[in-house]
């Protein structure tokens, strides 16, 4: 099991040029199993067809997904979940996914084993003093149709130990938050997290996964280290440093490890870098790459990514043998950051991840 930090590399500018090297052969390896009739889905080969362009040919590195346009949301919405089904993959039952929205039909994708894949190498980031090998965790969080619920029990297994959960439904709370019955979505908060504290209390739990907001609810009914929580993994709603430092300080009385992720069904898991206590509790998120890529955009020319430490548009590019989605501007607003090799990240990072347009408009959120 690996220690909590990553050993420190040898040396940095090597190691983003490896990184940069392994991410474009790796394009090209994806890009040929999307677009080759042998393993690709029906959904890429006939866009290929109607787009007049071979991306076998025309794609030689990252540099040129630009020549994508963005992926369409609606996309995984409207179109019949088996048109992405790879021909690799032909025949084998899939799992359905669902994320967004508050109403209508949710996006859908669909997989095999990249939740698996996906939560392992975040598993092998982390020592047994964050996430103690063959304890047992809670979920607070979405289950039923969420890829949450499969990984975070994978990743319990994964460690030695099982999981328990509680529900929520995000869609209904939203629901109610936007039209504005807030005692309702109060009263049903509350009914999560009596749920959540009725097992910390009777259960011998080691570990928890939870949103930031409900992190700090269950903590105004007991002491979270003295339930016996080592590590919490902690993802969802916006996380400002000033939630960050309460939740560490206040909540977690400095003695649970907080480990704040940054991820979605489309994308994976995105860890953060360890030291944000030490630059202030802004964190920096590092995407799995190469099989997800994060680029901090220009809103107003999407080809061109800002400065560094500047505000832009999420970009999510994801790359497996299940998936393929090209440049996917996500909701999200965050600050581009250096490559950080020294913690295994010798590529770019976001930082302060907010939804899109916070500064100007009142966003919901709910408490997911």
């Amino acid at each position: 099991m690996s220690t909590t930090t990553p050993t420190p590399s040898s040396s940095t500018r090597v190691d983003a040029a490896a990184a940069a090297q392994q991410l474009d052969a790796y394009t090209r390896e994806m890009i040929q199993w999307h677009f080759s009739p042998e393993t690709g889905s029906p959904f890429w080969l006939n866009w290929a067809k109607q787009a007049g362009w071979d991306p076998r040919k025309e794609i030689q590195g990252f540099a040129d997904m630009v020549k994508f346009p963005h992926f369409q949301d609606e996309w995984l919405r409207d179109i019949d979940p088996h048109q992405w089904v790879p021909a690799a993959f032909k025949g084998k039952p899939f799992n359905i996914f669902e994320t967004g929205g508050t109403t209508g039909m949710p996006k859908q994708r669909i997989g095999w084993n990249d939740y698996k894949v996906d939560y392992e190498e975040f598993s092998d980031r982390y020592g047994d003093d964050v996430f103690p090998h063959g304890a047992d965790w809670l979920m607070v969080g979405p289950t039923g149709p969420r890829r949450l619920r499969l990984a975070i029990e994978h990743l319990a297994n994964h460690r030695g130990g099982s999981c328990y959960f509680v529900d929520l439904d995000p869609r209904w709370v939203k629901k109610l938050i936007a039209e504005g019955h807030f005692d309702m979505a109060r009263k049903y908060q509350e009914h999560v997290i009596e749920q959540a504290v009725t097992i910390l209390k009777h259960r011998r739990i080691g570990c928890m996964f939870t949103t930031p907001r409900l992190l700090e609810t269950i903590g105004e009914h007991l002491s979270v280290p003295d339930a016996g929580i080592k590590g919490v993994f902690c993802g969802g709603t916006t996380m400002t440093p000033q939630m960050t430092r309460f939740l560490c300080e206040e909540v977690l009385e400095n003695r649970t490890v907080f480990v704040p992720t940054y991820g979605n069904t489309l994308m994976g898991l995105a860890c953060s870098k360890p030291t944000f206590a030490e630059e202030g509790y802004s964190i920096t998120y590092y995407a799995p790459q190469p099989r997800a890529v994060l680029r901090i955009v220009d809103p107003n020319d999407t080809t061109r990514t800002v400065d560094y430490d500047t505000w832009g548009r999420v970009e999510l590019t994801t790359m497996t043998k299940e998936f393929f989605m090209p440049r996917f501007l996500e909701r999200d607003e965050a600050l581009r950051r250096p490559p950080a090799p020294e913690y295994g990240f010798p590529w770019d990072g976001v930082a302060e991840v907010r939804p899109f347009g916070a500064s100007e408009k009142k966003i919901v959120e709910g408490v997911y």
